[in-house]
């Protein structure tokens, strides 16, 4: 059924019956806003924990590190690690995110700045955001899941071939692609009937035919589950548990789902050993990685600095990492993970805990990409679907359950995100949209709009996910736009100069200079896109390295003399004969780095006629920076990507300070109950802690003795000995995971 057999059926059924159950249930115990938004705020550390893990591990996390490492080597599981030392902030911030006692994130700027107007924009934007993450996790799943159900060609319909002959033709006329580089549907077919034939039974004629075959990609994917049925499944398994039960099932699922996530991560590295040493005739764990060293060149175990990924220099991670910091806490999802927390305590271990959690898992995700490159370079082209073809490759066999195991822990890690994000922006909308526009009505009904908003979320998500193939670039965008909302959060948080006119002022100039105008100025005047002096390219020098030979980099060598030899055959040497390599010997390779463009974000592409156009969004701030003389083609491409970064993080910033300085300051009294209620630890006890609040609003200087500098408008505490010693902790914690990553990827070599 579906490509699987019934035991796998059976363990994704039973997984969807427990999370619809836990919904039921949950749903009897909402009685209010706060109940289904927050769960009453009563969840303890170790519900926390797994909450703030589940929101922040999707589908596409653990597929993702592993496509990037397949691609690049060890320094692609850098693209899910960017934000590890922004992890120990966590421990600091996550109190503050708990003492704002508010139901969404909007609620601050309509307490701080007493703006129910930004509380509602800020909602907006926040829950398109939620829309494009869940997309964006949708589409990581359907391809994953595809992987592992793939429809083998003798089972295609009449429909399917047609298909397959559409996708064909469009690659090579419509697309350029080179045909011999894609299967066509006969070639396809002898494929599937050579890999299928036991390798005694193949004659040399046929182990050639497929050695060809196998580096050749299909035009598509055909699978027995359509991409649209997969998510709308996951989908309506969402709203029934989530929309019922509300964050209480949400958060409970999650710690089901936490669970399933840590055997996602590890359930393929004891198999994958097992497949090596069977391939190669090694043994053991030493041996099966010192298979992966020995067929792999040494720069693939380069996790800083390597010329497979050369643009994540030590200070384009920084720069990164700084605006990481600053803009992390600003999604609205972050107040619901600290939020429904029972206190401060609960909120800062679950938080950070959930969150190191992750990365530990991130640097298991890359180990297992460095096994999947020998297990499977050759046979699998697309490395997005490395993860789906290994599950089916080393799980299928045993028909344990353990694929239907798979597939339960890849919807798990989705369902996780997206139920978290579903009520985020359902509190938001419901809470700082609806609520202003129809205020007064009666608890039952914001829940029961709520849900709504819920509903429609997800279906937009799921829709987003359909409708286009460029699902990074709009996350990307969404992401840099909580830059602009970055300075509001934090020099509310901290600065009592800072003001309503100030935040509005570094939020719309931000809007327009990152987001609006690089997108609207090329669609108003495409001319703009083929300006010479805007098709720029960075001019980067070759770089070189010297490594020591292993099996893989002799074999190439040896290629490369067998092709120097053949194309020289009439003795007229045009270039010198390359040396040949003995394993262990040192070589030097020089690797030339492509040229990128200066000022599109996606690049400078060439039609047929020979004409140049800049693609995607253009970078108005280096734009700028080129016109003031500073030549940035000289520069590195990360450098360029650093210094935009370092703009867009830091000039709203700078802004909104100059204008708060120059404009009339908010009302004292406003500031006063606000930074009264910062001062006030949370009680673990509801009614104390109320009781505690409305002593602190009475008296707002009841708490002075705790501001550090209490003669200046900061308002920074003095940090305890938990404080103190957790941040420090959480330092260390970071640099161990990069030691572990270190070490695991060095461990047999």
């Amino acid at each position: 059924m579906y490509g699987l057999p019934m035991i796998d059926i059976a363990v994704i059924v039973g997984y969807f019956a427990v999370v619809i159950g836990i919904g039921v249930w949950s749903s009897r115990r909402v009685k209010n806003q706060e109940d289904y938004f927050l769960a009453g705020r009563r969840f303890g550390k170790f519900v926390q924990t797994f909450a703030a893990f589940g929101q922040g591990t999707s589908s596409d996390t653990a597929v993702g590190v592993t496509t990037t490492t397949y691609s690049n080597g060890a320094s692609g599981i850098w693209s899910s690690l960017l934000y590890l030392f922004a992890t120990p902030m966590y421990w600091l911030i996550a109190p503050w995110m708990r003492r704002l006692r508010v139901l969404t994130l909007g609620d601050f700027f309509a307490e701080r700045y007493g703006s129910k107007r930004m509380a509602g924009v800020y909602a907006i934007i926040g829950s398109v955001g939620m829309m494009a993450f869940m997309a964006l996790g949708f589409s990581a799943m359907t391809k994953t899941i595809g992987g592992i159900i793939p429809k083998p060609i003798s089972e295609f319909t009449s429909v399917d071939r047609e298909a397959y002959q559409l996708a064909y033709d469009d690659s090579v006329r419509t697309k350029g692609l080179n045909p011999e580089n894609l299967l066509t549907l006969e070639q396809f077919k002898l494929r599937e009937e050579l890999e299928t034939t036991p390798d005694t039974q193949l004659t040399a004629v046929e182990r050639a035919q497929l050695a060809v075959l196998l580096n050749r990609a299909p035009a598509i994917q055909v699978n027995y589950m359509s991409e649209q049925m997969i998510i709308w499944v996951v989908c309506l398994v969402v709203l029934v548990y989530a929309v019922m039960g509300g964050l209480e099932a949400a958060f409970l699922t999650d710690t089901l789902q936490g669970f399933f996530i840590l055997i996602l991560s590890v359930m393929l590295i004891p198999f994958g050993w097992h497949a090596l040493n069977q391939q190669y005739g090694a043994s053991g764990i030493r041996g099966a990685m010192g298979v992966v060293h020995e067929r792999l060149p040494e720069s693939f175990f380069e996790v800083f600095g390597s010329p497979l990924s050369i643009d994540f220099t030590w200070y384009y991670i920084l720069a990164l990492m700084a605006m990481a910091t600053l803009t992390v806490m600003i999604q609205p999802n972050q107040l619901v993970a600290t939020a429904s927390a029972r206190d401060e305590k609960a909120a800062r271990y679950g938080f950070t805990y959930g969150s190191f959690l992750k990365r530990i898992c991130t640097v298991f995700w890359g180990y297992f990409g460095l096994m999947a490159i020998v297990l499977y370079s050759g046979r699998v082209t697309d490395p997005d679907l490395v993860w789906g073809f290994a599950a089916r490759n080393l799980l299928g066999p045993l028909n344990l359950g353990l694929l239907g195991l798979m597939i339960a822990c890849l919807m798990a890690a989705l369902m996780s995100t997206v139920d978290a994000l579903m009520l985020t922006s359902s509190a938001l909308l419901t809470h700082n949209v609806y609520m202003p526009l129809a205020p007064n009505r009666r608890p039952g009904h914001y829940v029961f709009v709520g849900k709504l908003f819920g509903a429609g979320i997800v279906i937009g998500g799921a829709w987003i996910a359909l409708q286009f193939d460029t699902i990074l670039q709009i996350m990307k965008f969404i992401w840099e736009m909580n830059v602009m909302l970055a300075p509001a959060f934090w020099l509310g948080m901290k600065w009592r100069v800072a003001n309503r006119i100030g935040a509005w002022t570094s939020i719309i100039f931000g809007a327009a200079l990152f987001l609006i105008l690089p997108i609207a100025l090329p669609m108003v005047m495409p001319s703009l896109r083929t300006v010479p002096f805007l098709l720029k390219t960075t001019n980067p020098a070759p770089i070189s390295r010297t490594y020591k030979a292993g099996e893989a980099d002799v074999e190439v060598r040896q290629r490369q003399v067998t092709a120097w030899e053949a194309l020289h055959a009439d003795g007229h040497a045009i270039t010198e004969r390359p040396e040949e390599l003995k394993v262990g010997q040192a070589f030097e390779v020089e690797y030339a780095l492509p040229k990128k463009a200066v000022f599109w974000t996606q690049g400078i592409k060439e039609d047929a006629t020979g004409i140049q156009s800049g693609r995607g969004a253009i970078s108005l701030e280096l734009v700028a920076l080129d016109a003031m003389g500073i030549k940035l083609e000289r520069n590195a491409y990360a450098l360029n990507e650093t210094i935009r970064i370092l703009i867009r993080t830091f000039l709203p910033f700078l802004i909104m300070i100059a204008v708060s300085m120059l404009t009339p300051g908010d009302p004292k009294s406003l500031l006063d109950r606000f930074y009264a209620k910062m001062r006030t630890v949370v009680q673990t006890n509801r009614e104390e802690d109320e009781r505690e609040l409305a002593l602190s609003l009475e008296n707002v200087d009841r708490h002075a003795d705790m501001v550090l500098f209490p003669s200046s408008n900061w308002e920074f505490y003095r940090p305890t000995k938990e404080d103190a010693y957790g941040f420090l902790a959480c330092i260390g914690g970071a640099v161990g995971v990069v030691l572990l990553m270190m070490v695991m990827v060095q461990f047999g070599g």
